[in-house]
């Protein structure tokens, strides 16, 4: 078999003219299709298809308001509703329902057909060679051949036409039983001899069979013959095969194919219809906003004031070449023109504060941009007493996150364009904010319409940029060097007699950690608790700053973390100290009612009840305080002095940004000053909007920038920089034996207790009953609806609903709701698994990785006393990970936009160490394997027999490429297949045998183009 050299079409050239495939192809400049022969060229050229290619009829509309040309992929229905084109219609003074016209090109331009784009003239010869422009024809060329085969011809007459064989959904009992569909082939030309020669599927897979009576000899008008197609499925998923005729005119000798698609979806009916998108998916359009010229300042809300701060912060205002660069280009050209004209060319203490506060500016202009998509035109406010009320879409999940003392523009229809009123948010409620305006903003009805703008709270980053200002720059704390970090490692002896928590007493690297710590020189460099996944590295922090309490009287520590509920986490385990020694500090605006009753005494609030601080005096006499990275500056802000604090200690430092780090040690830590980081770099990050700050290191955190240096090798600096926490305390050895030897070197020591990690073995939902990880290959479809870009598979979710149901149903193998958390990577996924679970299972935890990363987990531990359930809190022994994406658009897309962020070795690693006994996975095998790590992973779990679903497409015992590529062979692979397909119906279909009808003016009816680009 000889095809098209898929580099050819790739690359638009082939470097080893003896690689063994055809370059001899004609390809039609005008409208990209790619011929076989002179013979198919001519057939092509005379054919309706070439000819609306060539007249820009088939792929695109021309929109006589807008002066544009509308894709039909895009679709006029949406451009017409889109806001763009009824403002011109409406400034035209004409109806925005206008019909699309012939496509039209702009002068020196000529429009390419295929690619659906004008092409300056000048550039013409470069479009049609290039890589882009030679996948699309060879996909033009495949739709043209896969239309034309499936035309009935030569007198044959096969039923299903225009739908092809469509089982529809079919329930899993069904399909497993089989389920039958019947073609009519009939001969519609009584003097025709026509034979069936063979009727079989394309692919090998035994899901599909095929069968017909064989005996009948010929085709005739009094004669038919059916063909019954079975569907035999066990598994849920999507499934597509075509339907290969071949058929003989005896008197001509003269084959000839037709085909017919065959598709099904198994799974629940109930499912799909409860799930299915309610609208489709329509892009976003974001339209630039108009500059806020006369702003009418609010009212702020009284926390505002709580806290004496004694000095102001810094406005700390984008400087305008940075936004500028922002605003001008793509994200690759602003990271090349930050590296190479704006960020200083080394990274160092004198250039450290210059390069993060640059990194800070970049991930603004992104926060207040992304902001824009939440604005809302036309709507209501409801007014009691001094406060509006806004109803916020999407509040009760944070998108967008709004707090009290944030501020939200609102503009009255038809006010001047430039004037808003500033409402300060005084309440959040569930699906509501309440705002607070000046005297003269005026409501004249309850019908009265707005539009609203939500502007980015500036203040934690002021915060940021204010404590990178400080002149305090050490080597030691921020380059520390093996001149710096000296000594040897302290003895475990100095406290093991004097452990307050018996559960570490037998813990090698948790003594070693906790005594490293304790006898820590002043003015040492950072110390780091390297703590993997279930190694209790916050009780080794704990426990550590207990030993130091106890060994220096004149200890004071600040203890920091990312996020409210690991704080909170730290202040439950310190609460024997007493709240005359511990002191939890909140922000003003934190609501008294997300603060766990165990935490409130440790507090202090005005008598108007915000959080607010003691006088200076009691504050000192503090020996730990605890805080938030960002809410730490109010040490500073209030007065106290540089170095008061012995120690700060930062837990989860893993998932705070430097410049968050930054706030306690640049603007409390002196000389002698201490620093402890507690997390693990293997493990999220924090979460960065801007991709240009991420290129430019912001989501590196500071503890994964140290634990890069060589000073704070796991090995070499063992008990003098750092300590590897090694024995887990969570999961079954199976389930932890992948991410050991990938992200921690094979150190990791499975320790949890049998009895909670060995709690399915032998369960029937296991493939291999001994081997607690089971892969659940699905071929589904991901799916997008409304203006959201969120991914959801309702096959997975489906699948999900299906084990929960057999887990809870297993009598032996007793599973509660709280017993399961379900883990996916995409917020719409999450709204349907919750949505399809709610009447069965609703107490199971449904969430995104990061969700699931010990703070949350460990925030719910300590509600657990203020919550009726406290049982639905405790840990989950069943992990459930549905990765959502199954893209067949192999061709034009790459591995990012294919598998998104599901392939990013962090969220890997969170979202396959949270299961404790069972660890289900369910998703497309062949989308995960293209990332090399998932490939690893599933070669692990097929090779220990934890398989369900559909067999690899690959052969699992061979080793894996991890610098990738794997996207790329399949799109050769895809290509080559195209090629062969369309090689072999022209052979058959296009050279001397011809269809019973004319082109179809509809004649992209069926093809629904799934390798077009998106942008």
């Amino acid at each position: 078999m000889v095809v098209v050299c898929p580099q050819l079409l790739l690359n638009g050239a082939c470097a080893d003219g003896a690689c063994g495939y055809r370059h001899d192809v004609q390809i039609c400049r005008p409208c990209g299709a790619i011929c076989y022969n002179a013979t198919f060229y001519q057939t092509h050229c005379a054919s309706q298809r070439h000819h609306k290619r060539v007249n820009g009829l088939l792929d695109t509309f021309h929109c006589s308001v807008c002066q544009t040309n509308v894709s039909t992929v895009d679709g006029w229905a949406i451009h017409v509703r889109g806001k763009k084109h009824n403002t011109l219609a409406r400034q035209q003074g004409v109806d925005p329902d206008v019909p699309p016209e012939e496509a039209s090109t702009l002068p020196g331009h000529v429009f390419c057909n295929v690619c659906s784009v004008g092409i300056p003239q000048q550039h013409w010869n470069s479009h049609v060679n290039s890589r882009s422009h030679g996948r699309k024809s060879l996909v033009a060329s495949y739709e043209a051949a896969f239309e034309e085969a499936g035309k009935n011809k030569h007198g044959i007459d096969v039923s299903h036409e225009d739908d092809g064989l469509d089982f529809g959904i079919v329930d899993v009992e069904d399909a497993l039983q089989g389920a039958t569909m019947t073609l009519t082939v009939r001969n519609t030309v009584p003097t025709s001899r026509v034979s069936l020669v063979d009727a079989k599927f394309s692919s090998q897979s035994p899901r599909f069979s095929v069968s017909y009576d064989t005996s009948v000899p010929l085709l005739s008008c009094s004669r038919s013959i059916n063909i019954s197609v079975v569907l035999r499925q066990q598994y849920r998923g999507h499934y597509d095969d075509r339907l290969e005729m071949v058929f003989e005119d005896t008197s001509l000798k003269q084959r000839f194919v037709i085909i017919r698609p065959v598709k099904a979806i198994v799974g629940s009916r109930a499912d799909y219809e409860a799930l299915k998108p309610k609208s489709p998916y329509v892009p976003r359009k974001r339209t630039p906003r108009t500059p806020e010229t006369d702003v009418v300042p609010g009212v702020a809300p009284p926390s505002v004031k709580a806290v004496p701060y004694v000095g102001q912060l810094p406005h700390a205002r984008i400087p305008p070449n940075i936004a500028g660069a922002l605003s001008r280009g793509q994200a690759v050209r602003a990271t090349s023109y930050f590296r190479n004209s704006i960020l200083p060319s080394q990274l160092n203490s004198e250039t450290h504060a210059r390069y993060y506060k640059t990194l800070l500016w970049v991930e603004e202009h992104r926060m207040e941009n992304d902001l824009q998509m939440y604005d809302i035109t036309d709507t209501k406010l409801t007014r009691h007493n001094q406060y509006y009320y806004l109803a916020v879409p999407g509040l009760a999940e944070n998108r967008p996150s709004v707090l009290v003392g944030d501020i939200i523009l609102v503009q009255p229809s038809g006010s001047a364009p430039g004037r808003w009123f500033e409402g300060h948010v005084h309440f959040v409620r569930r699906d509501e904010v309440g705002l607070c305006f000046h005297t003269s903003f005026r409501q004249q009805s309850a019908g009265d319409l707005y539009t609203v703008r939500f502007k980015l709270n500036r203040i934690p980053l002021r915060r940021q940029h204010q404590a990178l200002d400080a002149a305090f720059h050490p080597d030691r704390l921020l380059f520390p060097t093996q001149t710096i970090i000296q000594g040897t490692r302290p003895s475990r002896s100095t406290v093991q007699p004097h452990i307050y928590n018996r559960l570490i007493a037998g813990n090698e690297a948790q003594l070693q950690a906790v005594a490293s710590i304790a006898s820590l020189r002043p003015g040492s460099a950072p110390f780091v608790i390297f703590g993997p996944p279930g190694t209790g590295k916050t009780i080794t922090m704990v426990e550590s700053i207990r030993q130091v309490l106890r060994l220096n009287p004149r200890a004071c520590i600040l203890v920091c973390a990312p996020s409210n509920s690991a704080a909170d986490l730290v202040v439950s385990r310190l609460s024997i100290l007493g709240n005359s020694q511990l002191f939890r500090f909140y922000a003003p605006f934190r609501n008294k009612d997300l603060v766990p009753d165990s935490i409130l005494p440790f507090t202090y609030r005005t008598e108007t009840g915000h959080f607010s601080v003691p006088p200076m005096a009691i504050v000192k006499r503090y020996r730990v305080i605890v805080s938030t990275c960002v809410s730490a500056s109010f040490a500073h802000g209030i007065g106290m002095p540089r170095g008061h604090f012995t120690h700060v200690f930062v837990d989860e430092a893993g998932q705070a940004t430097e410049p968050e780090v930054m706030i306690a040690i640049k603007t409390m830590a002196d000389n002698d000053t201490n620093v402890v980081l507690s997390g693990d770099p293997k493990q999220l990050g924090p979460i960065i909007r801007s991709a240009v700050a991420r290129d430019l290191g912001l989501e590196k955190s500071y503890i994964e920038r140290l634990m890069a240096r060589p000073e704070y090798d796991e090995t070499a600096g063992y008990g003098v920089s750092v300590v590897k926490l090694v024995k887990n305390f969570r999961s079954h050895e199976s389930i932890l034996k992948f991410p050991n030897e990938r992200f921690y070197r094979g150190e990791l020591q499975a320790c949890a207790e049998t009895k909670v990690t060995h709690a399915y073995i032998g369960c029937t939902i296991l493939a291999n009953p001994d081997f607690p990880v089971l892969i659940h290959s699905i071929s589904g479809k991901d799916d997008r609806e409304a203006s959201s870009p969120s991914f959801f598979n309702i096959d997975e979710a489906s699948q999900v609903k299906a084990y929960v149901l057999a887990l809870k149903a297993d009598r032996r193998f007793r599973t509660s709701d709280a017993d399961i958390g379900i883990i996916t990577p995409y917020h719409a996924q999450c709204l349907r698994l919750r949505s399809i679970l709610r009447p069965v299972a609703d107490g199971i935890k449904v969430g995104s990785v990061e969700e699931f990363q010990g703070q949350v987990r460990a925030y719910l531990r300590i509600h657990a006393a203020n919550i009726a359930n406290a049982s639905t809190l405790q840990e989950r022994k069943v992990i459930i990970v549905s990765t959502v994406r199954s893209s067949r658009e192999f061709v034009e897309y790459d591995l990012k936009h294919t598998l998104g962020f599901v392939a990013n070795p962090r969220r890997f690693n969170v979202a396959v160490t949270r299961a404790q006994a069972l660890l289900i996975v369910i998703g497309d095998p062949d989308v995960l394997s293209l990332d090399p790590l998932w490939r690893s992973f599933l070669n692990y779990a097929h090779g220990r027999g934890g398989w369900k679903g559909p067999p690899p497409s690959w052969d699992t015992g061979a080793t894996v490429d991890h610098t990738g590529g794997y996207d790329q062979r399949l799109k050769g692979s895809a290509l080559a297949d195209m090629n062969e397909f369309t090689r072999r119906m022209e052979m058959m279909t296009l050279n001397g045998v011809t269809s019973d009808s004319a082109d179809d003016e509809d004649i992209d009816v069926n093809v629904d183009r799934p390798w077009r680009e998106v942008e």
